[in-house]
């Protein structure tokens, strides 16, 4: 689909990008001539996913908690200590299916630090380097098709991703006209390791996703990656402020994609998928 040089001398920042789409992002980047920085809380797994795709190109695995913004400087102060980057893609993220009433503040503080906050560390702290450099750059984060009308029971996800759509349409205006762009992708459901465990418990319950969705399938990591990588690119110059919607149409058939879960879980189902402690999350 695109040039082997698209991403030539680009240096890119995914964060959460040992697994699931932020490893996707991370090999098609790769393919495409990118020099790429993953970072995540688990530096087992940002070895091997950096081991496993270094024959594709140059990538760094480099251990972050998003949500310190201490170490999220000084990561960035050590990526650009080899020359500016040019692209951050905000992936780092946490969610969990709960009934709201019984999540705990810590619950809410975990999830939004992940996503709302880090998205803001990482964006800031590449920002204004960027601007204090005069120095172009990207920013592409990953956002849900519930952030503008929200989703029951993923209600911290739900605040946090308008949170980051809001972030990201403000400083679209803010720094455009000083060689900044923002954008988000919107991915309906993907499947990923791990992820279907988590908001899809029973087996019946991905059918009944599918019987929803225009196209009667699943996204891809695949295509997300492909999007991701025209977004970065220059070929989207004029694109600045959007969020594009990767969903096969499921949106359009009905807000909140975890809104019906109400009608569908029994009280053991619930029990299942609880967070076994509180505040917990999945890792990046």
């Amino acid at each position: 689909m695109f040039r082997t040089d698209l991403l030539q001398n680009k240096r890119i920042l995914i964060t959460g990008g040992g697994t699931g789409l932020g490893k996707g992002m991370a090999e098609r980047f790769l393919e495409l001539g990118a020099t790429v920085y993953i970072c995540g809380r688990r530096k087992e797994v940002l070895t091997e996913t950096a081991k496993e795709l270094s024959a594709k190109g140059i990538i760094h695995p480099v251990s972050c908690d998003v949500r310190n913004l201490e170490a999220v400087e000084a990561m960035i102060d050590s990526m650009w200590s080899a020359g500016p980057l040019d692209v951050l893609v905000n992936n780092a993220a946490g969610n969990f299916i709960a009934r709201t009433e019984e999540l705990s503040p810590r619950a809410f503080e975990s999830v939004i630090g992940i996503v709302l906050m880090g998205t803001l560390h990482a964006t800031m702290a590449c920002g204004r380097r960027w601007l204090k450099a005069k120095h172009p750059g990207i920013v592409l984060s990953i956002s849900a098709t519930y952030a503008p009308v929200g989703s029951a029971y993923v209600v911290p996800s739900a605040v946090s991703k308008a949170g980051v759509e809001a972030l990201i349409r403000s400083l679209a205006v803010e720094w455009g006209n000083r060689g900044i762009r923002m954008n988000a992708i919107a991915p309906g459901p993907i499947p990923t390791q791990g992820a279907f465990s988590r908001v899809l418990p029973r087996p019946e319950l991905e059918t009944l996703a599918l019987d929803r969705n225009p196209v009667h399938r699943f996204g891809t990591v695949e295509e997300l990656a492909n999007l991701a990588a025209f977004l970065v690119s220059d070929g989207s110059g004029y694109i600045n402020g959007e969020v594009i919607r990767m969903d096969g149409g499921e949106f359009l058939q009905g807000a909140g994609e975890f809104s019906n879960l109400g009608r569908l879980l029994t009280e053991a189902d619930w029990q299942a998928i609880k967070p076994k402690k509180s505040g917990q999350t999945p890792k990046n």
